[in-house]
């Protein structure tokens, strides 16, 4: 969709006067098409077990899976989902001190996710490339070069997150990221603010760590930002837990959208050396706090991945003394 959208706009900037006004009616379609494409969505196994549909379930199961032998897995569903059914108010269930752990990690994803800066970026990539000396045509050419690189980026994600971890993606990302932010800050700062603008050579490394930064976002923190808080909640809490997860993305892509102008006439080069420092506190965040969540099925989560958390299973006495 970002993609699609960076280029409409470098398409219609060129038609005079109304071609903002193309660009701005033109998103109606793609609502369109989220519209009528969620009726095609196939409900998950879980959603048909808890609704009563058990045959439907178990079929949708063993599609999923690829095979007639999910017995096991399938019972195990059907056990969570009557667990599920007894807890009358999650949200109350939630804030229990054995919901805490879950529910910090999934805000503060979504948290660290704005902080990357990528919003910022892909909101603003044509303001933030004509401020770094790029002509119109050329700023907005570059923000659907960054488009197609987060679009591509993306199923290098699919391809490898459940082979290499959640983890391994985020801190390789973390590393990634730190390096091409301090890199662009560093020589806007030296260049930008002597000629205030770019020459060639220097611009397109720029729009090339620019790729590099998008490419490590949209393999890590876009994607396992959202699938991370999809796995660590029970089934009695995970639509309330989740529903924290959206608010808070919602928020803080709200205020990072409303202040990033504001803090680039401020801050001007030193705007990538913010969101920088903020990498570094995320990277160091994983590698203590957040526990890894590949292979685990949703009902084992809280053996095999809370209780064995250094800091988390302390907060994990309550469920098991209530269990």
């Amino acid at each position: 969709g970002i993609s699609i959208a960076n280029l409409v706009n470098y398409w219609a900037s060129s038609l005079h006067p109304w071609g903002w006004r193309l660009s701005l009616g033109l998103a109606g379609v793609p609502a369109a098409l989220l519209c009528f494409g969620s009726l095609l969505i196939v409900e998950t196994p879980t959603s048909l077990i808890e609704r009563g549909k058990s045959e439907k379930g178990k079929a949708t199961l063993e599609r999923i899976r690829g095979t007639k032998n999910v017995e096991p897995e399938f019972q195990q569903l059907v056990k969570a989902c009557e667990t599920a059914s007894e807890v009358k108010h999650p949200y109350h269930r939630l804030m229990r001190r054995d919901g805490h752990p879950r529910l910090f990690i999934s805000i503060i994803l979504q948290v660290f996710q704005q902080l990357t800066g990528i919003n910022a970026i892909m909101f603003y990539a044509p303001v933030l490339f004509q401020t770094m000396g790029f002509k119109n045509d050329a700023s907005l050419l570059s923000a659907v070069i960054t488009g197609l690189v987060n679009v591509i980026a993306t199923f290098v994600s699919i391809a490898i997150v459940d082979r290499v971890g959640r983890k391994a993606l985020l801190l390789q990302a973390a590393v990634q990221m730190f390096i091409c932010q301090g890199a662009i800050g560093i020589i806007l700062l030296k260049d930008l603010h002597l000629t205030n603008s770019l020459n060639p050579t220097v611009a397109i490394v720029v729009v090339i760590l620019v790729c590099c930064y998008v490419a490590s976002f949209a393999w890590s923190w876009g994607p396992l930002g959202w699938l991370i808080p999809s796995e660590i909640f029970p089934l009695e809490t995970r639509s309330a837990g989740f529903s924290f997860a959206v608010c808070s993305n919602m928020l803080f892509t709200f205020l990072i959208a409303q202040a990033f102008l504001s803090m680039m006439c401020h801050l001007k080069a030193g705007i990538f050396f913010f969101f920088a420092g903020w990498i570094l506190i995320m990277g160091t965040f994983v590698v203590f706090f957040l526990p890894e969540t590949k292979g685990v099925p949703i009902d084992q989560m809280t053996e095999r991945v809370w209780k064995k958390h250094w800091l988390w299973a302390r907060f994990m006495a309550e469920e098991t003394n209530r269990v």
